[in-house]
């Protein structure tokens, strides 16, 4: 296996020995520079995994050959060597770009230790990059915002887990992305080329999500004309995805665990086991070690599936993230409706900064849509973001299912005025079929009849 490659750049040709020989005993592959454009040119043709350069060079300041060597490795460290007495521009380097700096006359364990942990944080870098494509252009989703350090601290422990075949129990907040998280936890695993099934236990009755889960046997109970295979079969040598995990029925918790721990289940009304090879990934917003004290959740079950735990911060605790994926819906819902909505305006980013986002990324996408569906101009105004959408803070809290009511309500209205009581293109943009686009229309008693424009007389 090759080595990683260094390029060094320092027009002191004594100083770039005295460089390479430490770096070359720790393995490394050395390339030196005692020119600016010498150096331009061997980040390009030699594709260096990290950059040393001297602050003070012949014609230029090595903060701008930095800013050069981005152009076109944006994602390669670059350590600033300096004197003592420029430690203040050399911390002014880290700010527009650099990883760290070493001071002259070089410690050579500083310089290897330094070495090390900037090609860590490349290898990271990378890392989420590669995580990020595989999940654009296999699965058509958002892809996972990681500019904060600790979404990016995320990120690195998903590739270091997913090789493995270990239990991933991710948990956080509704709508930070824990099936996105599980998606890229699949697709860099040896099984990326098998299934990966999602079941979401909160959205199942418990009769029906046994029968789901483990198939049933033709007669097994009244309407089962014909055998089915269940979700676990259908999962064989991929990724299983227990959504909600915490919902689960206490019957169903058992007879899960036995898979667990055995590798095979009876399917509903069966008499032969089933075999099955499935890596499992759990998901919940819940805290299990308190149902667990309460009696709620299996104290066994817990134990086995909180093996590797995953923690996703909410929204408000990785502001950073905020802009980029504010901008990234926008450019998606724009394409969907064909506007050329292309911003915010200052104000409307200062509100989305300021808000809380209890409902998370989910929520910041809903705010971004409707605010690109109202819109009349190319950027997003403050007036337009309405996080809460209509329904505002302050005052006493409304029950859960009012709340999502109200909501559902002014968000139909808003739509069926955008579209002018269309009611087919309405239903696209709600990401609704026909049938149960009008079955929402009849439960909040809108006519589409009301939001269409009077034709001139």
């Amino acid at each position: 296996m090759p080595s990683e490659k260094i390029l060094v750049i320092d027009d002191d040709r004594n100083f770039l020995e005295v460089i390479r020989i430490p770096l070359e005993r720790a393995n490394y592959t050395v390339v030196t520079a005692s020119r600016e454009e010498e150096g331009i040119e061997a980040a390009r043709i030699e594709m260096p995994d990290l950059s040393i350069v001297d602050l003070q060079l012949t014609h230029q300041d090595g903060v701008s050959l930095m800013l050069h060597l981005h152009a076109t490795a944006p994602d390669m460290p670059v350590i600033i060597l300096t004197g003592h007495g420029s430690i203040e521009s050399a911390v002014d380097a880290m700010r527009r770009g650099a990883y760290s700096y070493i001071t002259k006359p070089v410690d050579h364990r500083e310089l290897l230790l330094q070495v090390e942990k900037a090609l860590e944080k490349g290898r990271l870098t990378s890392e989420i990059r590669r995580l990020q494509g595989l999940l654009e252009e296999r699965w058509d989703v958002p892809n996972i915002i990681a500019k904060s350090p600790k979404m990016c601290q995320v990120l690195g422990l998903i590739s270091q887990i997913a090789k493995t075949e270990s239990t991933v129990f991710v948990h956080g907040e509704s709508g930070t992305g824990k099936e996105l998280i599980a998606r890229a936890i699949h697709l860099s695993s040896h099984r990326k080329e098998k299934a990966f099934v999602a079941v979401n236990c909160a959205a199942f009755p418990e009769t029906l999500l046994e029968s789901e889960l483990f198939g049933y046997e033709r007669g097994a109970f009244t309407g089962a004309a014909q055998s089915k295979k269940g979700l676990l079969t259908q999962a064989h040598e991929g990724t299983f995805f227990f959504d909600e995990i915490g919902d689960m029925p206490p019957s169903t918790q058992a007879k899960i665990l036995r898979v667990l721990q055995e590798r095979q289940f009876y399917p509903v009304g069966g008499e032969k086991p089933v075999e099955v090879d499935v890596r499992l990934i759990v998901a919940t917003n819940k805290n299990l070690e308190d149902q667990v004290k309460r009696g709620q959740f299996r104290e066994d079950l817990f134990y086995r599936i909180h093996v590797i735990p995953v923690f996703l911060p909410p929204l408000r605790e990785r502001r950073e993230d905020i802009p980029f994926l504010a901008r990234h819906f926008i450019e998606r819902f724009s394409q969907q409706v064909k506007k050329d909505v292309v911003d915010l305006t200052p104000g409307a980013m200062q509100k989305l900064m300021l808000y809380e986002w209890p409902g998370n990324v989910r929520e910041l996408e809903n705010t971004i849509e409707y605010a690109v569906v109202m819109t009349r101009r190319t950027v997003i105004t403050e007036d337009l973001i309405l996080p809460t959408n209509g329904v505002r803070t302050g005052g006493p809290l409304k029950p859960l299912r009012r709340a999502k009511e109200e909501f559902e309500k002014t968000y139909l209205r808003r739509l069926l005025e955008a579209c002018e009581g269309n009611v087919s293109k309405t239903a696209r943009l709600a990401g609704k079929h026909r049938t149960d686009f009008y079955d929402l229309l009849k439960k909040y008693e809108l006519n589409p009849a009301d939001f269409k424009k009077p034709k001139p007389v």
